[in-house]
């Protein structure tokens, strides 16, 4: 397992799991809860995590940029134009090419809007960006996706933050068919299970924010989380038995006395 990584954009990394930074109740509590689950990549929302006003708390104070890679994203960004300024400013402020697109169609749902985001992708592409997309669970639209550039394929399981688990696992089956890129679930898992779940369907990783943040206990969550990953990527790649409808005794029939 030790040489089973993850690889995005070329570049290595031993947790599968990739956590966001909002929604918890101080920087002390995000930075424990990452340092627990383990994750060696954080989501930071470039238009509302402070990363450059040394005036007010910073998120690299608590995070250290030299250790957990940064994945800006485009969090609460609702056209192509919007994403692609934020990602331009987060190049700028931090040299960042690694980046997570996300261009949301509607503020009830927070579904993404597929038109700006391959939109989006080509442009982001062509300047050199190595984008990991936010998208609908469809086949059609990832392997456009993947045709345009996109680095890393990122379905949701759920909407954001609902914590309803992976809804589609036909989909997420059929994603994983057809592409070599690294296939990530991002939004809408609630627990553990959700995320053994979807490294046991054979994607390459899992991001969660909701999950842990908001968690009785995100401490223990992030725990969780991390060995969900660990669990399901081991089930994935030990082969589970065939399915069958009848039973089959555990013990030889042969020999019996």
């Amino acid at each position: 397992m030790k040489k089973d990584k993850l690889t995005v954009a070329k570049k290595n990394f031993n947790s599968r799991l990739i956590v966001g930074t909002g929604k918890y109740k101080s920087m002390t509590e995000c930075a424990q809860a990452i340092k627990l689950s383990g994750a060696e990549i954080v989501t930071v929302a470039v238009r509302r995590v402070n990363i450059s006003d040394k005036k007010k708390p910073l998120l690299m104070d608590y995070v250290d940029p030299k250790k957990i890679t940064y994945l800006p994203n485009t969090a609460g960004c609702f056209n192509s134009e919007e994403a692609l300024r934020t990602l331009r400013l987060a190049r700028e402020i931090g040299g960042w090419k690694l980046v997570k697109l996300e261009v949301l169609g509607d503020k009830k749902n927070l579904f993404p809007d597929m038109i700006e985001t391959l939109k989006s992708t080509e442009v982001l592409t062509k300047e050199g960006f190595n984008v990991m997309v936010y998208c609908n669970d469809d086949p059609l639209i990832a392997k456009r996706l993947e045709n345009c550039g996109a680095c890393a394929i990122m379905p949701l399981a759920a909407p954001i933050g609902s914590g309803l688990g992976i809804q589609n696992t036909t989909n997420i089956k059929i994603i994983r068919s057809q592409t070599k890129l690294p296939l990530i679930i991002d939004a809408g898992l609630g627990q553990a299970s959700d995320a053994v779940i979807a490294m046991e369907l054979g994607c390459d990783g899992v991001l969660a924010n909701t999950a842990i943040a908001k968690a009785k206990k995100p401490f223990q969550m992030a725990l969780a989380f991390k060995n969900g990953v660990i669990a399901g990527r081991q089930s994935f790649l030990a082969g589970r038995i065939e399915k069958s409808i009848y039973g089959s005794a555990s013990s030889p029939t042969t020999g019996i006395i």
